[in-house]
């Protein structure tokens, strides 16, 4: 088997330095066009390939970034993967991606386990465990140790760092809002993410809309459900109610879900209900009759991540200096609204 031709063996052949080689392999300017033409000649005809390792630890980049998400599952953590994934690889980086499965445990393993590799940066969405326990002292960690971490969608105020966010308050509000202003008179909320960040923006959403119709804020007709609770259960029991005639979902499964729910009890939706659910995925577009969804724009919001984070990895971003990057919501009108005339 032929040995593999090195920086060092080309640099020998030559006696040049091993820096004179990497440069006329660049194409640099600092070096004589008679030379590195020889050089890369050499370089093709003995088929000599760049040690990515080697080059790595001269750079002290290793143009990796670790992406923790919690539930891969979820349309709008696909989504944002994918524009993760897209602007890292426009910018020559590669991705190790992991899945906390909301586990505090997991979410700070993955997290030892990437530092003591080759790493660049992490860009990182907390899981429900982690926001549960308010507990943030790896990410800190990691921070205090040079690592560059971008927090996104579910953040929290603890950690000093660049984060990138849904307008999550606005887009509950408008989304009742809305169902307001098409005649909904009575407009109860269900959330199954009631210990994350985001889940408490949303309810604080809604209660601003309420509060503005000069609607009083009935704590019954905001159905917290937790894992292990009986959701078929709760949304039938919340029914009982004749007078609700609005569903504001706080995520896609529970939409689709309580959609069910209503049917079976044979409401016409959307005269006699009206169905608002968040995360624009493909479900909600394909049921019958096909729902109303706040987009959180998950794509957009992975981009935004991904490109502070290698901003930052370059040293392109003012040092000591936290931004919040705040993505505004869209609702997209189907057949689970009355139209706003």
């Amino acid at each position: 088997m032929k040995k593999r031709i090195t920086l060092k063996h080309i640099a020998s052949e030559f006696n040049v330095s091993i820096a004179t080689v990497s440069k006329a392999l660049n194409d640099s300017h600092e070096i004589s066009t008679s030379t590195k033409e020889k050089i890369q000649q050499y370089a093709k005809d003995y088929h000599y390939k760049p040690n990515n390792v080697a080059l790595s630890l001269l750079n002290k980049k290793t143009k990796t970034i670790g992406v923790i998400v919690p539930n891969i599952l979820n349309y709008f953590f696909t989504r944002a993967f994918a524009g993760i994934e897209e602007v890292a690889s426009k910018n020559g980086f590669n991705i190790i991606s992991c899945i906390s499965n909301e586990s505090y445990e997991k979410e700070v393993n993955t997290m030892e386990l990437l530092k003591n590799g080759t790493l660049d940066g992490f860009i990182i969405s907390l899981s429900e465990e982690t926001q549960v326990k308010n507990n943030y002292g790896h990410i800190s960690n990691a921070i205090n140790e040079g690592l560059p971490v971008i927090l996104f969608d579910r953040v929290t105020e603890m950690v000093e760092c660049n984060k990138v966010i849904v307008n999550d308050l606005e887009g509950a509000y408008n989304a009742t809002k809305h169902m307001l202003l098409t005649g909904c008179k009575k407009v109860a909320l269900i959330s199954p993410i009631s210990n994350l960040s985001v889940g408490k923006l949303r309810i604080e959403g809604y209660k601003k809309a309420l509060t503005e119709f000069g609607i009083k804020i009935d704590p019954n007709l905001i159905v917290k459900i937790g894992k292990k609770d009986d959701f078929d259960a709760n949304i039938k029991i919340l029914l009982g109610d004749k007078d609700i005639d609005g569903l504001l979902c706080l995520e896609e499964d529970s939409t689709i879900k309580s959609l069910e729910i209503v049917k079976k009890k044979r409401y016409k939706i959307p005269e006699e209900m009206s169905i608002i659910g968040f995360t624009n995925g493909k479900l909600p577009k394909h049921v019958t009759p096909n729902i109303t969804t706040v987009s959180q724009h998950g794509t957009y919001i992975g981009k935004l991540a991904a490109e502070m984070l290698i901003k930052q990895i370059n040293n392109q971003l003012e040092q000591g200096i936290s931004t919040t990057k705040v993505v505004k919501t869209s609702l997209i009108e189907r057949e689970t609204t009355k139209k706003l005339y």
